[in-house]
């Protein structure tokens, strides 16, 4: 059976993702169309099905739960790993007006835009944009402000740009709960043990790339572009955790309690129990 399979090339995903679909591993008579996007990309291909099996930001596995389960490996959940609100100017947030601002996000299906709306709900003025771009807009004055994810969490300082919040800090202080970022989702309508399956499957890679670090390999290094190897591993191991081999229950109670914050920024409907948000 060919599946397809999209996920984005930062080093997180290709470096548990690597071992599956190169063949590292036994991957049990299943093969995997591999579609390697930016994740809004992938959140907003979730609304029409594109794929069968998809990286996701969590309010694009919340707004298409009719057609996704999310499986219980390959997540990003984690403490510290929250995306961050940045400017040109080192200002202090707590003192300063910014619903006039324009502020750049990575998309707005993505959980930074919900951790944004959670700590700031007057921010209205967004700019979406790839995640890649958002350094540069601040810096150049395209926007006042910039929301940053991934591997930026590392490069900002460098460019001359100031932190003015960690809201996945803020999301820590307020609900005691790791912070949700992005999940692994599949059809629905494929049957259970072809999912449990994959799941299984994504587990084993992830393992596999386990027991080889802090080897970078070149499938992570070649879609890394002009990443160094220390932030490709600085973004690997922030990343990549146990929540990303078995979401557990605190993982699902996180997701579930983001799914709730989630609720009350848009009309919605209820939240579903475990069995009908997750696999297992």
């Amino acid at each position: 059976m060919k599946l397809t399979l999209g996920f984005s090339p930062c080093p997180n995903d290709t470096f548990i993702f690597d071992a599956l679909v190169n063949n590292k591993i036994d991957a049990e008579s299943l093969e995997f169309d591999v579609i390697l996007e930016d994740v809004e990309t992938l959140n907003r291909w979730a609304f029409e099905g594109n794929l069968d099996i998809t990286k996701l930001s969590f309010p694009a596995i919340f707004q298409n739960l009719d057609k996704y389960l999310l499986l219980n490996s390959g997540s990003a959940l984690g403490k510290g790993v929250g995306p961050l609100l940045i400017s040109k100017k080192n200002i202090q947030y707590s003192t300063t007006n910014f619903q006039h601002k324009t502020i750049a996000i990575p998309g707005i299906n993505t959980t930074a835009n919900l951790l944004l709306n959670f700590a700031f709900p007057d921010m209205k003025n967004k700019v979406s944009m790839i995640f890649s771009e958002i350094e540069d807009a601040v810096l150049s004055g395209q926007t006042d402000l910039g929301v940053i994810i991934h591997e930026n969490r590392f490069t900002y300082r460098q460019k001359g740009l100031h932190k003015l919040c960690d809201l996945g800090e803020y999301w820590e202080e307020k609900m005691k709960l790791p912070i949700p970022l992005g999940g692994i989702a599949m059809k629905r309508s494929f049957d259970n043990a072809i999912s449990l399956q994959v799941e299984r499957l994504i587990r084993n890679s992830i393992e596999y790339a386990f027991g080889n670090y802090p080897l970078i390999t070149d499938y992570v290094k070649i879609h890394s572009q002009e990443m160094s190897e220390e932030v490709m591993r600085q973004h690997i191991e922030l990343y990549v955790n146990n929540f990303s081999l078995a979401i557990g229950s605190q993982g699902k109670h996180a997701i579930e309690t983001l799914y709730k914050a989630y609720q009350q920024q848009v009309s919605f409907p209820a939240v579903p129990s475990s069995g009908q948000m997750f696999l297992l």
